[in-house]
């Protein structure tokens, strides 16, 4: 979840930490600083620049962010750096250690990594500027004022990266809202802007339901209307202020690298400490109760609304039905062995496999079939939202109780609430209480689980 349509600028955070965290690694090597305990100081060195790099947003910046706000950050990262650089000598007692150095070093990693972020910035002005890469096609809702200098803004900065196609005016007798969302859609627009004041109560909620629903970024040139009760957050493009929906935590490239990490180390040890013991033995009493292959794969939607092949135990025997209805109560496709493995759902562990391979996550919004995704999309409000993130294996709505058949509507209703919830304010920590209690409930037994 990284990155979105084929762009790859999410990189661009994750490979200038790896290279900060180098420099002021390295650097220690070049100068006479005499630390008695190697391991210690670069260890409390990285774990202090990693902090103070969350705590101080140190890496949060926007295409459209100016100088000032990068000498800010750059000021407050350093002023807290040399802090803890020097409390290392009083608080692990190092009465050999070279101030001057020390100082030395500080100068040195400052210099070097004010000069690659400046650096970094430049280049990806020019990027986008020269080069056309990195863009964002964008259409404007409004003929306000403020709607056209925007407009300005996206035509004159071009090392923005915002690629403006169209205007719509609320205001023209022809305005229609059908046909400005199929131009959107007909037109891969990545971000709307609309000028609020020009839209009634009833068009803001349905450009909102229509952002959501088609994985469009919404974004409001502000005045003093009560928009709706959702968060904001507020950002300046040039000197333009702009209103937008609070990001989706895993759309930041280092919430989405932990995560990502996460799935990889968590998956390699289920296939390895579990898989690839129960593996073979689950197989030989799939075939010796009934004919057919071990594994039943299915086309599911994925991240972006993208299919992808997810991999299960087979627990049914052999039916023409299985891509169209879900197993319910009692269902005589079910045999023996499968009613024990989806019991303790253990018919999912091959899902760890598509998150290896990048599919799937441990934890997210359960990934639905084909048939299930076009019947909900057109019933659901709200209900393509759960696609901005990768889906999981296991998820909130799962642990909430809200598994397996769909019984009346506010079962499904009740399961994209907590879809939408968890996309709308992940955290790493949720991650870990899902999976927790997800093995609880494998191992107590669930109601819905057949």
């Amino acid at each position: 979840m990284i990155f979105k349509q084929g762009r790859y600028s999410g990189f661009i955070t994750p490979l200038s930490y790896i290279l900060d965290l180098l420099v002021i690694n390295l650097f220690t090597l070049f100068l006479p600083i005499n630390f008695q305990n190697p391991v210690l100081f670069h260890s409390y060195i990285s774990i202090a620049w990693i902090i103070l790099s969350f705590k101080n947003e140190f890496y949060e910046v926007y295409r459209y962010s100016k100088v000032v706000a990068i000498l800010r950050k750059l000021f407050t990262q350093f002023v807290f750096f040399f802090l803890i650089l020097y409390a290392y000598i009083g608080f692990f007692k190092q009465p050999l250690m070279s101030r001057l150095a020390l100082g030395k070093y500080f100068l040195l990693v400052f210099l070097l990594i004010a000069a690659l972020k400046f650096l970094n910035y430049i280049l990806l002005m020019q990027y986008r500027s020269l080069w056309k890469g990195n863009t964002r096609n964008v259409v404007v809702i409004g003929k306000s004022k403020k709607a056209n200098q925007l407009i300005e803004v996206f035509e004159e900065r071009k090392e923005y990266g915002y690629m403006f196609k169209r205007q719509f005016s609320p205001r023209d007798q022809n305005f229609d809202l059908i046909a400005c969302f199929r131009y959107i859609v007909n037109n891969n627009i990545d971000e709307i802007y609309c000028s609020v004041s020009e839209l009634k109560n009833d068009e803001l909620s349905a450009f909102i339901n229509f952002a959501d629903n088609n994985l469009k970024t919404l974004k409001f040139l502000p005045d003093n209307k009560n928009i709706f009760s959702k968060k904001l957050k507020f950002e300046y493009y040039d000197y333009l202020p702009i209103l937008s929906l609070r990001d989706i935590p895993l759309h930041n490239s280092l919430n989405a690298l932990l995560k990502r990490g996460f799935d990889i180390l968590f998956s390699l040890a289920v296939i390895f400490g579990l898989l690839i013991w129960l593996g073979p033995i689950l197989a030989l009493l799939i075939r010796l109760e009934s004919k057919g292959p071990v594994f039943f794969i299915q086309k599911r939607t994925g991240f972006d609304n993208r299919e992808f092949q997810c991999f299960k135990f087979r627990s049914m025997g052999m039916n023409d039905a299985a891509d169209a209805k879900q197993a319910g109560k009692n269902d005589m496709r079910v045999t023996k062995i499968g009613k024990f493995i989806r019991k303790t759902s253990i018919d999912e562990l091959p899902q760890f496999y598509n998150v290896l391979f990048g599919n799937m996550s441990v934890v997210g919004p359960r990934p639905h079939m084909l048939k299930h995704t076009d019947e909900y999309a057109n019933r659901v409000d709200k209900y393509m939202l759960r696609h901005f993130v990768k889906p999981g294996i296991t998820g909130l709505a799962q642990v909430r109780g809200y598994r397996g058949e769909i019984e009346k509507e506010s079962d499904i209703q009740n399961r994209i609430k907590f879809d939408i919830f968890y996309v709308e304010n992940w955290s790493f920590f949720m991650d870990l209480k899902i999976i927790v209690q997800t093995v609880i409930n494998a191992i107590s037994g669930e109601e819905k689980a057949y």
